[in-house]
C-alpha cells in the first residue's frame, strides 16, 4: 500500500465583505495541503490581512492578482523570527508545526518536505469579482 503524502500546498483567499470598502481591503486566507489520495487537509484557517489606501481613490486600482497571491503566501508563513530566533529557526518551527498537524491526521511529512512543495494560491469568486481580478 502506498503512503499518502502531501503533493502541494494551496492557499484559498476570499474577500471579507463586512470589512471591505473602496478604500480598504480585508481578506481571509486558508492554507491546505493537497494529498496524493485526492483529499485536502486544512493546515491554517486563522490567517488573513487588511490593507488601506491612503489618500483619494479606490484600492481596487492598486491591486493585481500577483500582489494578492504574494501577500497570501506571506500571511500563511513562515512568520518573522522573534526574540533571539533566526529566520532559519522560525521557518523550521513553522514547517515543523504544520508537519505535526498532518501527522495528527495520519499523514507523514517532514517540515523540509512541506517547505519544498509547490504552493498555489486560489482567489475566491467574491474577491475576484470585487477587485476585478
Amino acid at each position: 500500500m502506498t503512503a499518502v503524502v502531501p503533493t502541494r500546498l494551496v492557499t484559498h483567499v476570499e474577500l471579507d465583505e463586512a470589512h471591505t470598502t473602496g478604500r480598504q481591503l480585508s481578506v481571509s486566507a486558508r492554507l491546505e495541503a493537497e494529498l496524493s489520495d485526492g483529499r485536502s487537509l486544512v493546515l491554517l484557517d486563522d490567517r488573513g490581512w487588511a490593507e488601506s489606501l491612503m489618500g483619494d481613490g479606490d484600492i481596487r486600482d492598486h491591486l493585481t492578482a500577483e500582489s494578492v497571491e504574494e501577500d497570501a503566501r506571506t500571511v500563511v508563513g513562515p512568520d518573522e523570527p522573534f526574540g533571539d530566533q533566526t529566520h532559519e529557526q522560525a521557518a523550521a518551527a513553522h514547517w515543523g508545526a504544520l508537519a505535526g498537524r498532518l501527522a495528527a491526521r495520519g499523514v507523514d511529512a517532514g517540515g523540509p518536505a512541506l517547505a519544498a512543495l509547490p504552493h498555489a494560491v486560489v482567489l475566491g469568486a467574491r474577491l475576484r469579482a470585487w477587485a476585478k481580478l
